[in-house]
């Protein structure tokens, strides 16, 4: 594959740049027919056909909008995710459905929708939003339809082999995820001396503990509550403490509600269950439960301890996920003698550190590829590679 043709000419497009000098220079419209989706409840009769959405296929229906190849665009919300289709699908009222003419291969359409700079064309910060008359007015560069179906089928191919090098980083990933905790669990339920005697103590996720172990309930090594509710206007992007609930950051704020050490239970929501360790003033809303050992010393060996019950377990079954304050100190926990607390937590210290570094490393990978994708489609799609 030769990297350059042989003349180019600048496109006038700021994002194109240099074109090989036979390329045509046109709007988007020219080439394509941007049709508007519609509201799919009327056929709920029947799930026949895919309801297409910017993440992809969301339902099914008992009609189809069009039978063939088109290029589906987000209208309002997720406009940055252009998707390809082929067959009978309905797109929702929230899309674009886009025809191609009979010059224009539809798949090279994708892959040169996938560089558009959306950016420019949103109206709306909130919700963003492309109108069809923005869309169509893009300015893009064509090659002739048959370099058009060697690009797209170069980039099927080429794109289809990095995206199995990142599905198996990603596999990895989940593996060394899978590793990890089962690091952490084996250590905070049976210790680090594999000799010692092991004894049931009834704890159904547990199995047998070291017998020399305790087993207590939570509440009788700490006091729980929930976080406090808070005003969105409350919450801004600058301010003096964090702001955290269930799900992680959201934020931040002028006011406090705990300080220290404290364990932070998600208390509703998809990330119900979910444990982290804070050592600082911030404000806890109330999607989250505010954790507080007894004794300090607790709290490392607590935390990770935490972590390997799998809380989200205590969530009743409502359709919205919730963890009441009550059944989490009615957990029971096995507590080795505090200087194995404190070996363990320096194990899983080290242990863990190392696993997160071989995740990150394949993190970097996953980028790394990503970036190497996003140019190839560019330099292709706009004539710098030579296909």
């Amino acid at each position: 594959m030769e990297n350059r043709y042989n003349k180019y000419k600048d496109s006038g497009i700021a994002w194109i740049g240099e074109i090989p000098e036979h390329w045509e220079i046109t709007s988007f419209k020219r080439k394509i027919t941007i049709n508007n989706g519609k509201d799919y409840k009327n056929f709920l009769d029947a799930e026949i056909y895919p309801v297409m959405g910017s993440g992809g296929c969301f339902a099914y229906c008992s009609n189809y909008m069009y039978d063939g190849e088109a290029l589906l665009l987000g209208r309002k919300g997720t406009i940055d995710k252009p998707l390809y289709v082929k067959g009978k699908f309905w797109a929702v009222d929230t899309m674009f459905y886009a025809i191609p003419h009979a010059n224009l291969d539809c798949k090279f359409a994708y892959y040169l929708a996938l560089m558009f700079p959306f950016n420019l064309y949103s109206t709306s910060t909130s919700l963003p939003s492309l109108t069809q008359t923005d869309l169509g007015n893009i300015l893009v560069a064509f090659p002739f339809l048959s370099e058009q179906q060697s690009i797209a089928a170069h980039l099927d191919q080429k794109c289809g082999e990095i995206n199995e090098l990142i599905t198996l980083q990603e596999e990895m990933i989940t593996k060394l995820q899978s590793y990890k905790q089962s690091v952490i669990t084996e250590a905070v339920t049976k210790g680090l001396d594999k000799n010692v005697p092991l004894k049931d103590r009834g704890i159904e996720w547990i199995g047998e503990i070291p017998e020399h172990w305790k087993v207590v309930k939570i509440k009788y090594l700490a006091k729980i509550k929930s976080g406090d509710s808070i005003s969105s206007n409350e919450i801004v992007q600058e301010g003096i403490y964090e702001v955290y609930g269930g799900n992680g950051l959201m934020g931040y704020c002028n006011k406090k509600n705990v300080d220290g050490f404290n364990i932070i239970i998600g208390r509703v929501g998809a990330l119900c269950g979910n444990v982290r360790l804070i050592s600082e003033s911030k404000y806890i809303t109330d999607n989250a439960l505010i954790l507080n050992c007894f004794d300090n010393a607790l709290y490392p060996y607590m935390y990770i301890m935490l972590k390997a019950a799998n809380l989200n377990n205590l969530s009743t079954s409502n359709a919205q996920p919730l963890i009441t304050g009550s059944k989490v100190l009615n957990v029971s926990l096995p507590i080795p003698p505090l200087p194995e607390q404190q070996s363990i937590a320096d194990y899983l210290d080290e242990k863990c550190s190392e696993i997160d570094e071989l995740i990150s490393i394949k993190q970097q990978k996953i980028e790394k590829l990503k970036d190497y994708k996003k140019s190839l489609i560019f330099e292709c799609v706009t004539g710098k590679r030579k296909v």
